[in-house]
């Protein structure tokens, strides 16, 4: 295997499409590489900011996507390569609406708080997991793929921007920077889908977790307590 680096850096456009719900009935989830530089940036809040934290890269359901703490997703290659086995299709670069394929490291047991040096100058912070929704299955096009996608459990990775900067592909990949928790984004993942009783362990990530999450957390050990609660 050979060094950890960005296979490609993908962007989307804003496309009519039959399968989404968004204002418009637009989705930029079809994204396609692109040779770079591109800027990466913080693009504010999710309702009112620019959306994508790539430069013309589209994002068009802000109620679910995009701002801050969803500035970048990152999916492995690896991953990929195990859906197109899975899946007997070829699955190229960006085709899961991600910004960043990425070849040498696990981004489903990377922890909330994890940093990375991408390139020169941008540094990111893991933030949270994919949830996948109606507009993720029409774009890739399988049957029930929301749950088959959720059963797997291998969802990649949303990155907020400590550092701006721009990237290419072929750009390495350095972590940077390690937190002394175990929350990764596969637990972070199974918690807030298919098992909720996982949601208190998240709170050790302390900040690293997006307010919204946190709130959601707070008020499910409001209500269960730290303990067992319902599935």
């Amino acid at each position: 295997m050979g060094p950890t680096h960005l296979i490609s850096v993908n962007l989307g456009r804003a496309t009519a499409v039959d399968y989404t719900d968004a204002e418009g009935g637009v989705t930029g989830h079809g994204k396609r590489p692109v040779p770079g530089p591109v800027r990466v940036f913080a693009p504010g809040l999710k309702a009112t900011g620019l959306g994508s934290g790539l430069e013309g890269d589209a994002v068009c359901d802000r109620r679910h996507h995009g701002g801050d703490h969803q500035a970048v997703y990152a999916y492995a290659r690896e991953d990929l390569d195990r859906w197109e086995t899975e899946l007997g299709r070829e699955l190229p670069g960006g085709i899961f609406g991600e910004n960043f394929t990425t070849s040498g490291i696990d981004l489903n047991t990377a922890r909330l708080g994890d940093r990375w040096r991408v390139g020169a100058d941008l540094v990111l912070e893991v933030a949270s997991a994919r949830i996948p929704c109606r507009t993720f299955q029409g774009a890739v096009g399988e049957s029930a793929w929301v749950k088959r996608f959720t059963q797997e459990a291998r969802p990649g990775a949303y990155l907020r921007v400590i550092e701006e900067g721009s990237v290419s592909p072929g750009d390495t990949i350095e972590i940077i920077h390690r937190p002394d928790h175990d929350v990764t984004v596969q637990l972070w993942f199974r918690a807030f889908t298919t098992e909720r009783t996982l949601l208190p362990r998240t709170l050790a990530a302390g900040t690293a977790m997006e307010p919204e999450a946190h709130e959601r957390v707070r008020q499910y050990v409001e209500k269960y307590g730290a303990g067992a609660g319902p599935k």
